[in-house]
This record gives structure tokens, C-alpha cells and sequence, in this order.
């Protein structure tokens, strides 16, 4: 017997309950009043599905993936006669969105469904709406847009279920096989298999967008322990390298504890755009428009999305509103670099026995939607020692396999052969073989903070810049020592 949380308007709250009552295999647990009401009920294990609609008052994303965590499948019902309402459910993270006036027989089987599609980590799984109704997951060729968009908008996007993974190939690593892969870490999807055209806004971009088919972009996220390892410093230049190769890129300030990608950037940053995106995906207003209008050019290609600037405001950022924040950025970049935080603690989860914000979530989520995962560590022993650690709690993960930046490295604090004896004691402790040297250069590094620039602006020779440029080519697919700058060069514009 499947139980069934009702939080629906007056309009149709009696229509649907006569038409469930009728069907057997189900029962109406209770009717809620209000999103309150619903959520207390469903924290009471006294509900399997919940239906909502789109006016229930305060609804957002957040709600679904508490609802989800809770082993609660979430059901949008859709004014027939009113397309908004459809989007304005899918919007807010909602998988299964039907007609409120379907009858009883689709109803249950709807139910059936959205029971069966919810996933133990809080994350409602991809389902098929019944025939007849527009189905947010189907092929583009099937819907006429593509996925998580309004066919009759032009391909504008909505708010369809994402899910990670993707270039890289995500899924649960075991500690002890990222060094079995062989000698080279970089395994990602060449440059000439992700398609660069079909977005607007992508370079080479042609026709409706709604014509071509599976286009996504892909998230690159840049982790690494506490220490300050120089996270910012590589994300950022790896973004500007990116888009140096003519790629379209986003970066996006996700560190909760210390962002300062627009510091970085000599941007004058007066509202976090990060939370207003966030705040957006979370009430379900947030499309490929608004995240561009969040996230202005900076230079030839490179958008930025500015963090929030003080560690306290780290709620505006959460979880399931950050990976609706990736998904919508797929369709609007090639390439998304997240800055993360340092921290992979988990322990809201054991402190309390209810649903809590968990301070940790964005890093989180931004590591779990990861195509490619690259994790930055320092190279003295005390950064090393950090590293390693840090890789065990990746292993425990859903992540990419992480391509391991050594950054700094000089032959002071490990004596000479810097490259052979830091490779040595990442192979030993780590299994890593292969990780990825950038030469210490604080002359170039320190030009650059000064004014504001990456390294491709102001010490294009630079040590550090070449290996930053080596490591995007390889990430882009492009043969190596070839000129970065041969397809787009551009200067950040200083914004005041």
C-alpha cells in the first residue's frame, strides 16, 4: 500500500483525492494544508509520495531535496490550462510533472513511479511521465527542446532533473585504484567530442539550439585541503587558459569559507552573484538569461560568477541549488571551473537527527557534479602530508578520478630533484604516479595578484602560466606545447 501526502489547492485537492480514494494499491495519508504542514508530515514517516502543485506557497528546490532525503517522492500536478505551471514545478527540482486533471488510473501509476525513483542520498531520480504529457527527459528529437526546457520557449531552459557526472565519468571510487589507471592521469574526453556549437552564446554556434542535440557542458572542479595549496591560483588561470584555446568558460566562486576569485580578478564585487544564482535556482527562476545576466564577461569568453565575501553567509549556498546552478551553466558555457572549498566534513549529519543545513554541502555537491576533478596540493611535506589525506576523503566520494596538481614546486623544502622525490611519496602513500608539476615562479605570481590579472596577461613567459596552459590542452584535447593563444587572446577588463 502506497501512502500519499497531499498538498494541493482547493481547486483540485478534492478532484485528485476522489480519483486516488478510487484505486487500489493506494491511500491518502493525510491532506496538508500548507508546505509546513507537509514537510512536518513527511519528517513523521507518515507518507511515501507527496503531490504538490504550483501553488503551494513557499515551494522551493531546497523543499524537494529535503523531501527527497527523506524518502518522500515528490509529484508536480500542472494546471492543464496554464503552461507556466509546468515550468514553474520542473523549475523548483521536481522530476514527474502531469496533468492535475489526469484520472485516477494515471494518478496511481504517477505515484508508483515517483516511489520508486527516489535515491537514498536525497537526490529524486529521472522518470518517465506518462504518454501524452511533455516528458523533461526524453531526447531533444522526441520533445522538440532539449532536456529540462520548454518546447514552446525557444529551448529557454527549466528546471528538469540534472545528474552529475559525465567527461570524466563519476561514480564511487575506491581508495587504492586511482593509481592503477597507468602512467597518464589525464583521461578525459577530447576537445573535439564535446560539441562546440548548439548553445547560444558558444563559439560556432549555429541555428536554434533546440535543433541540435547532446550538447552539455562540463564542470571541472578545482579542490584541494586546507592551506591555502593555491586553489584560487590555478582555477583561475586554468579558466583564463581555456578560454584562451576559444572555449566558452564560467568560473564559479563555490569556496564557503574564503572566496576571493574576484579579488583575484581586480573585479568590484558589491552583491555575491554566486547566492543571487543560488537564491534563484532555489525559487525556480533561474535560466540560461538569468545566470548570463549574474555572470558578465570579464574578459574573451571567461564569465564570472563572484562568491559570497564572508564566511557567515555560507547558508545562501546550498547544495541542491548550486548543482541547479551547474546545470543551467551547462547550457550556457562549454567549460564550468568551480573554486571549492577545503572542507569534505560531513558531520551535520551526525549532529543532529532531523534535516540541518550542512556547511559543507556546496563543496559537496560541486565535487559530486564534477565531470573532471582536479585537487591541488602544495609541495612541502606538511602540503603533502594534507594531500594524501585529502585524497582518502575524496575516495569516500562520488567523484571523478582526480588529476593531482602539485603546485609550487621548488627543491627547498624537499631538497634537489624536487619532481622525482614529490612523485616518489604520492606514488607510496597516495598511488598516484603521474601527478601534474607547476614550477614556483613568485615573481610572476606576485605581479599577478598585484594587478589583478591571470599569468597569460601579465608574465605570459612565466613558469607557472606554461604548465597552467599545458594542463588546460590536455584537459581541452589540444596537443601539447602548441601556442594557447593562437585562437583568442584577451585582456581582463577591470571593472569598477
Amino acid at each position: 500500500m502506497t501512502t500519499v501526502l497531499t498538498a494541493l489547492g482547493s481547486r483540485w485537492d478534492g478532484l485528485v483525492v476522489a480519483a486516488l480514494d478510487a484505486q487500489p494499491g493506494v491511500t491518502i495519508a493525510r491532506r496538508c494544508a500548507d508546505l509546513a504542514d507537509l514537510l512536518a508530515t513527511a519528517a513523521a514517516g507518515l507518507g511515501q509520495v507527496a503531490l504538490v502543485d504550483a501553488d503551494l506557497r513557499g515551494l522551493s528546490l531546497s523543499d524537494i531535496a529535503t523531501l527527497s532525503a527523506q524518502g518522500v517522492g515528490v509529484v508536480g500536478l500542472a494546471d492543464p490550462s496554464d503552461e507556466l505551471t509546468e515550468r514553474r514545478l520542473r523549475q523548483r527540482g521536481i522530476p514527474v510533472v502531469i496533468p492535475a486533471d489526469s484520472d485516477g488510473p494515471t494518478l496511481a501509476a504517477t505515484v508508483d513511479a515517483a516511489l520508486g525513483a527516489v535515491t537514498p542520498d536525497g537526490v529524486g531520480a529521472s522518470t518517465t511521465a506518462p504518454a501524452g504529457w511533455p516528458d523533461a527527459n526524453a531526447p531533444w528529437g522526441e520533445t522538440g527542446a532539449p532536456p529540462g526546457t520548454d518546447p514552446g520557449g525557444g529551448g529557454r531552459a527549466l528546471g528538469g532533473s540534472g545528474s552529475s557526472g559525465g567527461v570524466g565519468g563519476s561514480g564511487a571510487v575506491g581508495w587504492g585504484g586511482w593509481g592503477s589507471q597507468g602512467p597518464d592521469p589525464f583521461r578525459s574526453t577530447p576537445a573535439e567530442t564535446v560539441p562546440t556549437s548548439g548553445y547560444a552564446g558558444w563559439p560556432g554556434s549555429e541555428g536554434d539550439p533546440t535543433e541540435q542535440g547532446g550538447m552539455r557542458g562540463r564542470v571541472i572542479a578545482v579542490w584541494g585541503p586546507i592551506g591555502s595549496p593555491g586553489r584560487t591560483t590555478v582555477a583561475v588561470n586554468l579558466a583564463a587558459e581555456l578560454a584562451a584555446l576559444g572555449r566558452s568558460v564560467l568560473i564559479i566562486d563555490a569556496d564557503t569559507y574564503g572566496g576571493c576569485v574576484a579579488q583575484a580578478l581586480a573585479v568590484l564585487d558589491e552583491a555575491p552573484a554566486v547566492a543571487a544564482a543560488a537564491r534563484a535556482a532555489d525559487q525556480g527562476t533561474l535560466d540560461v538569461l538569468a545566470l548570463a545576466r549574474l555572470a558578465p564577461e570579464v574578459s574573451d569568453g571567461l564569465r564570472l560568477l563572484t562568491g559570497i565575501p564572508t564566511a557567515a553567509r555560507w547558508p545562501e549556498v546550498r547544495g541542491p541549488a548550486l548543482t541547479r546552478v551547474l546545470d543551467v551553466a551547462r547550457a550556457l558555457v562549454q567549460d564550468i571551473v568551480v573554486d571549492c572549498g577545503f572542507c569534505l566534513e560531513d558531520d551535520e549529519e551526525l549532529s543532529y537527527d532531523t534535516i540541518a543545513p550542512r556547511r559543507n554541502q556546496a563543496t559537496l555537491a560541486a565535487l559530486e557534479a564534477a565531470d573532471e576533478l582536479i585537487a591541488v596540493g602544495g609541495c612541502d611535506p606538511v602540503s603533502l602530508q594534507r594531500l594524501v589525506r585529502g585524497l582518502q576523503d575524496l575516495g569516500s566520494l562520488r567523484t571523478p578520478e582526480p588529476i593531482v596538481v602539485v603546485n609550487r614546486t621548488r627543491s627547498g623544502p624537499v631538497g634537489h630533484s624536487a619532481e622525482r622525490e614529490v612523485t616518489a611519496a604520492l606514488t607510496r602513500f597516495a598511488g598516484v604516479s603521474a601527478p601534474f608539476f607547476v614550477p614556483d615562479d613568485p615573481a610572476a605570481l606576485d605581479r599577478a595578484m598585484l594587478e589583478g590579472r591571470v599569468l597569460a596577461d601579465c608574465a605570459p613567459t612565466s613558469l607557472s602560466r606554461r604548465a597552467v596552459a599545458d594542463l588546460a590542452a590536455r584537459l581541452a584535447g589540444v596537443a601539447t606545447g602548441a601556442d594557447p593563444h593562437a585562437a583568442r587572446r584577451g585582456r581582463l577588463r577591470r571593472r569598477r
